[in-house]
């Protein structure tokens, strides 16, 4: 694998989707991430978030909030960073280099960034595997198959790896729709842990690009000493405490994802889209024909996310609104009816 050339593809591009399909109806349906589509409410932000460094005390007030919904040990145990991803080489970093084994096929980001720590890096395809490595990393729920690894599991895998100086990483990424019992937030105290939680995911600002680590205290004073004061932008600031501390809206949010993706697979199903997998906030197809189908609903402006390792598989995400339901429903009956044709063409 090449890993240090530079970041790899990735869904969310609208010019890389224009570069492949540039007679595209257009505007594009982005499809092709797993971010949620009806972000948190927008609001107006206090003007001093642009105009003046972000205030420690708001940070701490960040960090508390963040601390109290993941199921922290202790705000001590909570680092905030502008996005999970600049935490990865980081995390990877804890650890001298050594042999790093991510759990796959997933996010390819993690074994780019343990590359860049010095690691020698290996996917793993069996879980027992990984207590062979110094550095394991699973993410949990899997993006792009929404696999889930059992806590009890997760937490005999850590206890091995820490007995001889080694570090669990799981991001937990999903983990706000998926199951929270499997989250290991709430025993990163025992030390060889460090979860990850994204916030533009769920609450659909991932422009906003904040995230948090969570490790035992000792560990997250020395992540967060890499990144010095005012890391997290006053903007990102303001929408965490806001957005974090509003349980209400995130009770009805995850309401409304799991009925959009019962809309979702049904849709699939009617038009024989095998759906294998994913979250409430995006599902994983498997089939043998997925080219195909990437290619006709990129022509039509539906954008997946496509995997070059993976020709059977594709990753869709929700459609934000009832017009984008209606494109997408239009082009699975466009290219249902191709291959339909194409079929009877075969027979004849």
């Amino acid at each position: 694998m090449k890993l240090l050339e530079g970041a790899v593809d990735h869904g969310g591009s609208l010019g890389r989707a224009r570069a492949l399909f540039p007679n595209a109806v257009l505007p594009f349906v982005d499809l092709s991430t797993g971010i949620n589509p009806h972000s948190y409410p927008l609001f107006d932000l206090p003007a001093t978030s642009l105009w003046r460094l972000p205030e420690a005390a708001r940070g701490r007030e960040l960090i508390e909030i963040a601390a109290n919904i993941y199921g922290a040990p202790s705000p001590a145990s909570v680092v905030a960073a502008p996005g999970t991803q600049i935490l990865l080489p980081r995390v990877a970093s804890l650890v001298r280099p050594g042999k790093a084994m991510v759990l796959g096929p997933t996010y390819a980001e993690h074994a780019r960034a343990a590359a860049i720590a010095g690691h020698d890096v290996v996917e793993a395809s069996d879980f027992a595997t990984l207590a062979e490595a110094d550095l394991a990393i699973i993410v949990n729920p899997n993006n792009p198959d929404g696999r889930i690894i059992e806590r009890d599991r997760l937490l005999v895998l850590a206890a091995g790896l820490r007995a001889k100086g080694g570090l669990l990483v799981v991001d937990e990424a999903f983990m706000d729709v998926g199951p929270r019992e499997h989250s290991l937030a709430g025993d990163v105290g025992q030390g060889g842990i460090v979860v990850l939680r994204s916030f533009g995911k769920f609450f659909g600002l991932a422009g906003l690009r904040l995230g948090f680590a969570l490790a035992d205290a000792p560990t997250a004073e020395r992540l967060d000493m890499q990144f010095g004061p005012w890391a997290v932008a006053g903007p990102a600031l303001e929408y965490g405490v806001r957005a974090l501390a509003d349980l209400d809206w995130q009770d009805a949010m995850r309401a409304s994802l799991a009925e959009a993706t019962g809309r979702l697979d049904a849709l699939f199903s009617r038009f024989g889209v095998p759906v294998a997998g994913g979250t409430t906030l995006f599902r994983y197809l498997s089939l043998p024909d997925a080219a195909g189908l990437f290619s006709g609903l990129g022509q039509s402006g539906i954008l997946l996310r496509h995997f070059s390792e993976r020709p059977h598989a594709l990753r869709a995400g929700l459609p934000g609104s009832e017009e984008e339901w209606r494109r997408l429903e239009s082009a699975l009956a466009d290219w249902a009816s191709r291959r339909e044709d194409r079929s009877k063409g075969f027979k004849q």
